[in-house]
């Protein structure tokens, strides 16, 4: 399917419950949702094979990419997921930034493989934020972020250099089988952390 006719059925005012399915779609040219107001989306499995910009959209239902491949560069700068986000599975090959965005429900990138590097950098996170089994290559940056709901780290794997600088984790903490380079992920990698510690 077409970038544009993708744009066009997303890109539409959400009413509660509304999900338009496009799991598996195969998008071709760049997916440019910049600045949009996304309906709720399904894009299990799908494939973006020549980039995705979704900068300072806002995504108003479930925002479902499962599974998903993201070709090139993936930003989701300033997006504003106002339900869960669930990119469990997917593949960065490109560099993947959500800096500065927001995600009022959960937001899971479980066994997610970020090849190009992630950047996460003052990032909040209302629900949880599950990181379990990710495996994010040559950067990790974490600067700033705030997480609200708690943090899960279950044997995520993270490059020597992943910075968590000036960070926040409010509930629970879990580090259990975590690790930067070759060594375990320590709760004082977190500057402020309130709730429960389990490493």
């Amino acid at each position: 399917m077409k970038a544009a006719e993708i744009r066009e059925l997303v890109c539409t005012p959400w009413h509660h419950g509304d999900c338009v399915d496009l799991s598996g779609v195969i998008c071709e040219g760049a997916l440019d949702l910049a600045g949009c107001d996304v309906t709720g989306v399904n894009f299990t499995g799908a494939f973006f094979p020549d980039g995705f910009d979704a900068s300072g959209a806002r995504f108003r239902g479930v925002s479902w990419f499962s599974h998903g491949h993201f070709g090139k560069a993936a930003s989701f700068v300033e997006a504003v997921f106002t339900n869960d986000a669930r990119f469990d599975q997917a593949t960065f090959s490109g560099k993947a930034s959500f800096e500065r965005a927001e995600f009022r429900g959960i937001a899971r990138f479980d066994r997610g493989d970020f090849v190009s590097g992630a950047n996460f950098r003052s990032v909040a996170c209302y629900g949880n934020f599950s990181l379990h089994g990710v495996w994010m290559r040559k950067q990790a940056e974490f600067q700033g972020a705030e997480w609200l709901g708690g943090l899960w780290c279950e044997a995520a794997q993270l490059p020597e250099n992943a910075d968590f600088a000036d960070t926040q984790v409010h509930g629970r903490l879990w580090l259990r089988h975590a690790v930067v380079g070759n060594r375990r992920l320590q709760s004082s990698a977190f500057p402020l952390s309130y709730g429960y510690t389990y490493s």
